[in-house]
């Protein structure tokens, strides 16, 4: 039993859905026969949840009367009166709830699972919203507020009884039906919704359904996990800031929905899940790309430990005459399936490889190795700095968790502040508790985007000399075991040093160090003077040619001593990554991925005494020795089971 949602499986695959014959009209253009077909096609393909949304000016249909001067007289259903019924007093259709328990009626008969949106105001970039509410603002009118919760409470109490439905959804990205003055409107808002929603039904979890979170600001991880039990995210490339500066079938796009899912989750607390991805269609890439990067990402996302995705969507839209679809062509053309039913080779791909998961002797894996904690601060750029960090550990050969600044300290081997920037700093109290766990023999890693540190000479071993705004990138030199290695990193500031006690890894041209290493009492302490991370995330074409732009270097140089503890394989390709699982001291499950559109066949080293005992997924590796020789398809994997012999 999957352990985010009541499906038989350990990793599940869904659509969101609208019928093909209708989009967001298939409620007031009610056809089963067509819903039918469409959900017989989809299980048939291998998938088992559905997103759906009952969309709400069909399903609360009020309009407001006035009188004279614009005074409001009341609510109705067109011209006829609320009736005296549950359902009247909360303006909802019975019809409309009629055609919904026949939609929980279908689905049930062909095996699928329903998370059902709730709030469906906000669609496909139209907002969606009962007469009687057009041209509030959604989100902070007490009129508007009191009708959702009465939507809400009434809708769960006539379907909580559908054992199709595994979880409440608040709705569709609620955070876009309209605009919030501050943090506190938004808490505000989901926990009125939400507290109904849980007064309904306390016996099913509750989905955040939002997107474009953040640690500080309006609307947060933070809040949305106080408040929901499942935080989502919505990782579309297309759309996400950064993601679409390299081919979509290389390691930024396809580890996005890994990285954003896991930044959403271990900040707000939660667990969380890629609820709505794609490519955005034909416009951006063919079927075949599609399909590799679909098979990438959802492998990804298994391997490090998320529950399942949801695609968007299910079905074409291209022969819809209504809005949104008449005036956003990029809606169109987003199935998994074209309105004649034929199957995309991205859901065959994510269909054939949910088989390959489903058919291991474990399924469900162990949690992941992570050595290292990335502190996120507050005046950064947030995704930046997470998403670079991410994928120069996963580059550099270990992996690691994400924690907002405020926060409890989590335990780590390595301590990441990834391109700290602003005069804050970290509060006081975790500083302090940081400085602590260091002295107690934990690894320290800062960069800097301009950022200010308390204790910094103390820290590093080096003290400011002098302050300037940069005209050109950092050409530093990297001393590393296979040779020195030049990289060209972009920093808006220089800082010049005097070297008091550090030991120098990297520098300028003019001997001012950039990558230093300093003992503080039983840990160390690396300062990297330029914004690796920012480098990383907001430079065009860097991360999928790794060998023009080994930032990565960086950190194989700063946790070096780390992984030749924690890691039993180790692999000399940056495009490949590589997660651990230990079933016990002698026993652990690899996963290896390529990340890349190209065939690869690379070496990987083996620590001494530990050996490749099977191939669960992918080509038999060849050995010598503590040697694995390894072939990987592009955008495929590998999964092995490791032993340590006696």
């Amino acid at each position: 039993m999957n352990a985010m949602f009541q499906v038989e499986s350990s990793f599940f695959l869904g659509v969101n859905y609208w019928a093909s014959h209708a989009g967001t009209a298939m409620w007031s253009d009610w056809r089963p026969e067509q819903v039918d077909r469409d959900l017989q096609n989809l299980a048939a393909a291998g998938v088992e949840i559905l997103r759906v949304f009952p969309l709400w000016p069909d399903f609360q249909p009020i309009n407001t009367l006035y009188t004279g001067r614009g005074k409001r007289h009341g609510h109705r259903f067109g011209e006829d009166r609320l009736p005296d019924t549950a359902a009247g007093q909360a303006g909802v259709s019975e019809i409309m709830m009629d055609r919904f328990r026949v939609f929980t009626a279908i689905a049930e008969r062909h095996g699928l699972k329903l998370i059902v949106g709730l709030l469906a105001g906000w669609m496909s970039g139209r907002l969606f919203v009962p007469p009687a509410l057009q041209g509030k603002p959604i989100l902070t009118d007490p009129d508007a507020i009191r009708w959702q919760v009465r939507f809400v409470r009434y809708f769960i109490s006539e379907m909580k009884h559908e054992s199709t439905i595994v979880a409440w959804d608040l709705g569709n990205e609620c955070n876009e039906m309209g605009e919030v003055a501050s943090q506190e409107e938004a808490w505000l808002w989901t926990s009125s919704i939400a507290n109904a929603i849980k007064a309904a039904d306390s016996s099913r979890p509750l989905v955040s359904g939002m997107h474009s979170l953040l640690p500080a600001g309006k609307w947060t991880m933070q809040d949305q996990g106080e408040l929901t039990d499942i935080l989502t995210t919505h990782p579309y490339p297309f759309w996400t800031p950064y993601m679409d500066f390299d081919p979509l079938d290389t390691i930024r796009p396809t580890i996005h929905a890994t990285a954003e899912s896991l930044f959403y989750g271990q900040i707000g607390g939660k667990p969380s899940f890629a609820e709505e991805m794609g490519t955005m269609g034909p416009m951006v890439c063919s079927e075949e790309t599609a399909a590799a990067f679909a098979r990438t990402s959802m492998l990804s996302q298994w391997a490090h430990g998320l529950d399942g995705l949801l695609w968007w969507c299910a079905n074409d839209q291209t022969k819809l005459q209504h809005a949104p679809y008449d005036w956003v062509a990029c809606e169109g053309e987003l199935g998994l399936l074209t309105e004649e039913g034929r199957v995309k080779p991205a859901l065959q791909e994510m269909g054939k490889l949910k088989k390959a998961i489903e058919s291991l002797p474990t399924p469900k894996l162990p949690p992941r190795i992570t050595e290292a904690v990335c502190i996120v601060n507050t005046s950064q750029d947030h995704w930046a700095a997470a998403l670079g960090s991410f994928m120069l550990a996963k580059q550099a050969g270990f992996d690691l968790a994400y924690q907002f600044e405020d926060q409890p300290l989590k335990q780590a081997d390595i301590y990441l502040l990834a391109s700290l920037s602003g005069v804050l700093g970290i509060p006081k109290q975790r500083w302090e508790e940081l400085l602590r766990r260091v002295a107690d023999g934990a690894t320290l890693y800062m960069s800097t985007d301009d950022g200010y540190t308390l204790n910094f000479a103390e820290l590093t071993g080096l003290t400011v000399v002098n302050r300037q705004r940069r005209a050109e990138p950092v050409e530093l030199t990297l001393a590393a075991e296979s040779g020195n290695v030049q990289m060209s990193i972009p920093a808006s500031f220089c800082l010049t040093f005097r070297n008091d006690r550090a030991e120098v890894l990297a520098e300028e041209s003019d001997g001012n160090p950039v990558l230093t290493k300093a003992f503080y009492g039983k840990g160390t302490v690396y300062f990297l003077s330029v914004p690796v991370e920012l480098a990383m995330v907001q430079g065009k074409g860097t991360s999928f040619r790794p060998e023009e732009n080994p930032f990565w270097k960086l950190y194989e140089k700063v946790s070096a001593e780390i992984r030749s503890g924690s890691r039993v394989m180790r692999a000399e390709t940056p495009n490949w990554g590589i997660t651990e699982h230990p079933i016990d001291e002698r026993t652990r499950v690899a996963v290896i991925i390529n990340y890349s559109p190209v065939v690869s066949e690379e070496s990987v080293s083996l620590a001494d005494g530990w050996k490749v005992a099977e191939c669960w997924y992918g080509q038999n590796p060849s050995i010598t020795g503590y040697i694995a020789q390894c072939s990987l398809p592009a955008n495929d994997g590998m999964i092995i089971l490791l032993k340590k012999e006696k």
